[in-house]
């Protein structure tokens, strides 16, 4: 299958916008992931003690 240098700019297009749209999504995750690690630290227990119960 050969593509027009039209037809390869657009796929280029695409495939940035993907790119994109996927490097946001990770970011998202990445401070979510974050967040629930916090809150996992902070319900965890210290010396023995049982931690907050939710």
């Amino acid at each position: 299958m050969e593509l027009t240098p039209e037809q390869l700019v657009a796929e280029f297009q695409d495939a940035v916008m993907e790119l994109y749209f996927a490097r946001k999504r990770i970011a998202h995750l990445e401070a979510e992931n974050e967040a629930l690690r916090r809150r996992l630290a902070e319900a965890a227990p210290v010396d023995g003690q049982p931690g907050p119960q939710a």
